[in-house]
């Protein structure tokens, strides 16, 4: 703990002076605009389950108004890291709607079933079991919320890293409403989003919202006249129907949702010149030469929800959460980003989950808890082609001459069945001191089927090909199973000296289960017994991978100053993350053959340690009239993240050599806005800065690929009507332009030379350039 001392101080001091100057302006718990700004220690949060006062809930947790996300021109939930202390969600490489999402170092950004995420993005209560088609866009939301550190015995499912929870707005008990939103801007930006829900009678509501939101691509594909590059094509829609609550002792809510995004393939622009053509280094980063475009890109996920909450007596509750959802991605990946057949993946990617949880809530004048159970029946299964034509016509005669159409293809299935009670319950001893304590069982059983091997006759029928594939050699044949099972404690202590101000102390343990990795090669498993070949025990300890579990502590201040100024919340953090799961993948051989083949590792022990602070200040009220105000918000994190032991593949340590990836030590935001009365009804104005130190793509530093230091800058101009029916606003995003890498590539060797393939793969993908655009709202 010594070591934590020095930069926990320095963090401490840095958050505390900008605190001091500047209210470090972001993103405490963005309140209902400038004008509510006094009222930030009112806002309610679910974050334990039940209604609370943000100040009140000893967990380091950020929230966000539905209201405040549209007056910043939040356009999806990846907008959100921007406004929270050491938090990273973005599009995964070579998707629009795939969501790599980290917290405090813990996360994961290769999207491969089987593995649980790291950090649970939870839709209305529902746990989205897959990143797939978790890039949620921003309408009708009431609030999002982002909860760091483990999450386990409050919610469905067990989270080691953290969970963002994303709340839609519930319906009007009392009157119609109709609401349509639009929005025009750069690149021929067009969203149109109608929101409509209508009370039946006292006990019945209907309502929904059907969205429009497309794009024009930031670059084109060269190769392939017509076709955009990061682009946007997607209808969505959302239906609800509410029976009871309004003052009835039972409310069901039943929900669906639909999405389907038909964007263009999302390509990545090389780095270094083609290895085998000599093809240049395009001037545009969002440009393009990819040549795969088959299978059309096409993203479909829907679900249904029904939330059910019974008032047994007036200190209990009972809450049931069952779930039904499915996606189907339909994606090509373009790993070399040229027109030549070399590493082209189609790719298709399929999930389905059942899920059941049931909350026993009890809420007396002293204790305060739930009782829950989870129940989770999931599959995730992708299959892919990786087409290696160059290399294929390449082969010395040694493989027989030339193979037509080679094709490393990968078929994997991994269903988890998981199940799990768990229980968190609060006394309170004084009005002043309060003890939580909480503890989680969970059984996971995973169940996998891995199928890999080299053909010939290239495009699988799956993906459009006409003839039937030939394998000649089979790298993995496989099925598995292996049960995971683990309790996981938590306690927090609690002191409030007086009702707005609070210090925090918590522990926690988080815990992940472990699988197969659906890519992984059979060839490569070790020879325990070379005169009988590979057993399966052999292939069995390749594949298969370790559950990992972190020790989580915390100490923490929540408070409200200065005639409700000013809030703060200071939180410090301790953790120590075991057998960290890293999946990846490398060029591979299968029967002499190049090919591709996932690698993955339980990285031994990693510390991660650092602090959180988030604000939000008025600075001066009433200053141009009643109402008027000016405030800022303001987060800053710091984390250092070591592995302390990293077991490489020849069996030696090289954690000295391993960094964390997308876990940047400093992020940094600060918002200083102003709501000023003006033609009859209100104008906020508001500029951001967010900052992001340097960034590992992964856990080898690659200096063409990692993202240095970079600040972008964002501003709002919003009209909204005193009668709140209208509104007009002005907003551009990433003003400076700035060109920033967020995820990528490689399959080159320290000298250079190509891994995979003859091109050589080096490829980056970038944040969104400057946008500009205007949004209306009209509500009746």
């Amino acid at each position: 703990m010594r070591s934590f001392a020095r930069p926990l101080r320095r963090a401490v001091l840095a958050s505390t002076a900008l605190s001091m100057i500047a209210f470090t302006p972001a993103a405490f718990a963005q309140d209902e605009g400038a004008n509510s700004a006094d009222d930030s220690a009112e806002i309610i949060v679910t974050a334990r389950r039940r209604d609370e006062r943000l100040i009140d809930v000893p967990v380091a947790v950020t929230a966000i108004s539905g209201e405040a996300l549209e007056t910043r021109g939040a356009i999806d939930i990846t907008d959100v890291a921007n406004m929270t202390p050491n938090t990273t969600l973005e599009n995964s490489r070579g998707t629009n709607s795939t969501l790599t999402a980290f917290i405090r170092g813990v996360g994961q950004q290769d999207p491969v079933p089987g593995f649980e995420a790291g950090i649970g993005i939870y839709l209305d209560d529902v746990y989205l079991n897959r990143p797939q088609a978790a890039v949620l866009d921003i309408y009708d939301v009431e609030r999002i919320e982002v909860l760091r550190g483990p999450q386990g015995t409050l919610y469905g499912r067990n989270t080691i890293g953290g969970a963002v929870k994303y709340v839609t707005r519930a319906l009007n008990p009392d009157s119609p409403e109709l609401r349509i939103r639009g929005t025009y801007g750069s690149y021929n930006q067009a969203d149109l989003v109608v929101t409509a829900s209508v009370p039946i009678n006292d006990m019945l509501r209907v309502g929904g919202s059907v969205a429009r939101l497309s794009r024009g691509g930031f670059g084109d594909n060269l190769n392939i006249p017509g076709l955009e590059n990061y682009n946007k094509d997607v209808w969505a829609g959302r239906g609800t129907l509410e029976f009871g609550g309004n003052g009835a002792p039972v409310l069901i809510r039943i929900s669906g949702d639909y999405t389907h995004d038909k964007s263009s393939p999302r390509n990545g622009h090389r780095l270094i010149p083609g290895l085998f053509s000599g093809a240049p280094v395009l001037d545009n980063v969002y440009d393009t030469r990819a040549g795969l475009n088959d299978p059309k890109q096409d993203v479909r996920a829907y679900g249904l929800a029904m939330n059910v909450t019974a008032n047994l007596t007036d200190t209990l509750t009972l809450r049931s959460i069952s779930a039904w959802r499915k996606d189907r991605s339909f994606t090509p990946i373009d790993f070399d980003s040229l027109p030549s057949v070399d590493v082209d993946v189609p790719a298709v990617y399929r999930n389905e989950q059942i899920s059941q949880e049931f909350q026993l809530l009890y809420e007396g004048d002293k204790l305060k808890g739930l009782l829950g159970f989870y129940y989770l029946d999931a599959q995730a299964a992708t299959s892919f082609d990786v087409l290696l034509g160059l290399t294929g016509a390449a082969l010395p005669p040694a493989f027989g001459g030339p193979l037509p159409g080679l094709n490393g293809y990968t078929a994997g299935d991994v269903r988890t069945k998981t199940w799990s009670v768990f229980g968190d319950f609060t006394y309170d001893f004084t009005d002043q001191l309060s003890l939580s304590v909480g503890g989680r069982y969970t059984s996971d059983n995973r169940n996998a089927f891995v199928y890999k091997a080299n053909r010939i006759t290239g495009l699988s029928p799956e993906f459009g090909g006409t003839l039937t594939p030939i394998a000649i050699a089979v790298a993995t044949n496989f099925r598995g199973e292996r049960t995971f099972k683990e309790f996981t404690p938590r306690a927090s202590l609690s002191f409030k000296p007086n009702a707005d101000n609070m210090v925090y102390a918590s522990y926690s343990k988080g815990f992940k289960g472990g699988g197969f990795d659906p890519r992984g090669s059979g060839t490569s498993a070790p020879i325990s017994n070379p005169s009988a070949g590979r057993t399966y025990d052999d292939i069995y300890n390749f594949l298969a991978f370790d559950p990992e579990k972190v020790d989580s502590y915390e100490i923490g201040y929540k408070g409200s100053l200065l005639d409700r100024r000013l809030t703060l919340s200071l939180a410090g953090f301790y953790m120590d993350y075991k057998d960290v799961q890293i999946p990846g993948s490398v060029g591979c051989l299968v029967g002499g053959v190049q090919s591709f083949c996932g690698i993955t590792t339980n990285a031994a022990k990693a510390r991660l340690q650092g602090v959180e602070a988030e604000t939000n200040a008025v600075l001066a009220r009433d200053f141009a009239g009643a109402g008027s105000a000016i405030r800022f918000n303001g987060s800053l994190g710091y984390i250092d993240a070591k592995y302390k032991r990293f077991i490489g593949p020849t069996g030696t340590d090289v954690s000295n050599i391993r960094t964390f990836q997308n876990t940047p030590k400093w992020t940094v935001s600060g918002t200083l806005a102003a709501g000023i009365p003006a033609m009859g009804g209100n104008i906020d104005a508001s500029t951001t800065l967010s900052y992001r130190s340097l960034t590992h793509q992964f856990e080898v530093p690659i200096p063409a690929l990692d993202q240095p230091g970079y600040t972008l800058w964002d501003a709002s101009l919003v009209w909204t009507a005193d009668s709140g029916n209208y509104s007009i606003g002005l907003h551009g995003k990433n003003l400076t332009d700035k060109r920033y890498i967020t995820s990528g590539y490689n399959y080159q060797n320290a000298a250079g030379a190509s891994t995979l393939g003859l091109e050589g793969i080096l490829t980056a993908f970038y944040g969104n350039p400057r946008q500009v655009f205007v949004t209306g709202t009209v509500k009746f």
